[in-house]
Parts: C-alpha cells; structure tokens; sequence
C-alpha cells in the first residue's frame, strides 16, 4: 500500500475517534452546569453590612468639627482613609459575587440564637451605628464638645464593627473574607484603645 494512503488511513482513524469521544463524553463526563458560587451566604451578607457600617464611620469623620483638635482630626481621617479602602475591597467581592452592595435586612446571616459575643439580628439596627438623632447633634457640634462626641459615637461604633468581624470570623472556616474580619478586628481593637485616651484625655466617658 502506497504511504500517502497509509497516512489518509491513519488520519481518517484519528479523525473518527475524535468525533466518537466528543459525542461520548457527555456520558462519560458530566458536563459542569455550574461553578461554585464566588462568596457563600454568611460572606455575602457580611461584606454588605459591613460595607453599610463603614459608610456611617465616613459620615461622622465628615461630620466632625473642621476645627477640632490636630489629634482628633488627624485620627478622624486616618480611620477614614482606611475604612473607605475596605469599603472598596468589599463592594469589589460583591461584584464578583454578583451581589447587590445592599441587603434586603441586615445582620440575617447570622445564626437565629445567642453565638458567644455575636451581635443579635432581631434589631434592624447594626450594632454600633448612630442614630440621626446622634449624627445630626455631631453636625452641630463644636470645638471640645465636638470632639467628645464623635470619640464617643466612634469608640460604640468601632466596638459593633468588631463585634460583626468576630462573628464573622468564627462563621467562616478560611478564605480573604474571613482573613478580612479578623484584621478588622485586630485594627479597629487597637483604634478603640486610641480613641478611648483621647477621649479619657477631655473628661469624657463611654457611652453605654
């Protein structure tokens, strides 16, 4: 047999096993219909919350005194600068989830029951956060009594956002977003301490 129909031979074989292991390999493989999802559901719903919770903490640097102290100030924005970066990084795994950057109710991906020092979802409140009551008083606030005020909202408000990180941390077995929660918890603890001495520093006190 001439070579050239030896060749035609072989490439008519291959040619046959291909079309015979396409048609086949939907049997023999099952076609993957679906990946897994990017973000799981307590994922989701923390960086949605937690994206909503940071916002507040932009609106009340913004709202603070422009004349306050250097120290209160220069903290202010600082703490600002920060937070708007995760709120980046959290809207950005949103994207990618295919998630809205807003819930539909807050804090429900948490567990219904107490869970150690995780904050409740019964209240549509995330904990921590001001009221309009609160944020409009630090609007109108000045000088020392500015600075008391929005060291007092801040230090609440840091305290629910590691309340949430901690939650979410022991919801969370691995991946960036947990890896997330618990910076946020090491950062924010220490800002806590910051702000509880410039706080201490004016006669104020916590609030409760």
């Amino acid at each position: 047999m001439p070579a050239w129909m030896r060749i035609a031979g072989f490439a008519s074989a291959a040619l046959t096993l291909l079309v015979l292991g396409a048609a086949l390999r939907p049997a023999l493989l099952p076609e993957r219909h679906s990946d897994a999802p990017v973000l799981n559901a307590v994922e989701i719903g923390f960086a949605q919350d937690m994206s909503v919770h940071h916002q507040q903490a932009l609106t009340m640097a913004e709202r603070l005194d422009p004349g306050a102290a250097p120290a209160v100030r220069g903290l202010a924005d600082r703490m600002a600068d920060t937070q708007r970066m995760e709120i980046g990084t959290l809207l950005g795994w949103l994207r990618m989830a295919g998630a809205t950057p807003m819930p539909a109710q807050h804090m429900t991906w948490l567990p219904a029951g107490p869970h150690h020092d995780q904050p409740s979802h019964a209240s549509a409140l995330m904990p921590g956060t001001a009221t309009v009551a609160e944020l409009d008083a630090l609007s109108a606030a000045r000088g020392k009594d500015a600075e008391i005020l929005f060291l007092q909202l801040m230090i609440r408000h840091h305290q629910g956002g590691v309340a949430m990180a901690r939650a979410a941390d022991a919801l969370l077995t691995n991946g960036p977003v947990k890896e997330s929660a618990r910076s946020m918890v090491q950062q924010q603890g220490q800002e806590i301490g910051v702000l509880g001495v410039l706080l201490a520093q004016r006669g104020g006190q916590p609030l409760s």
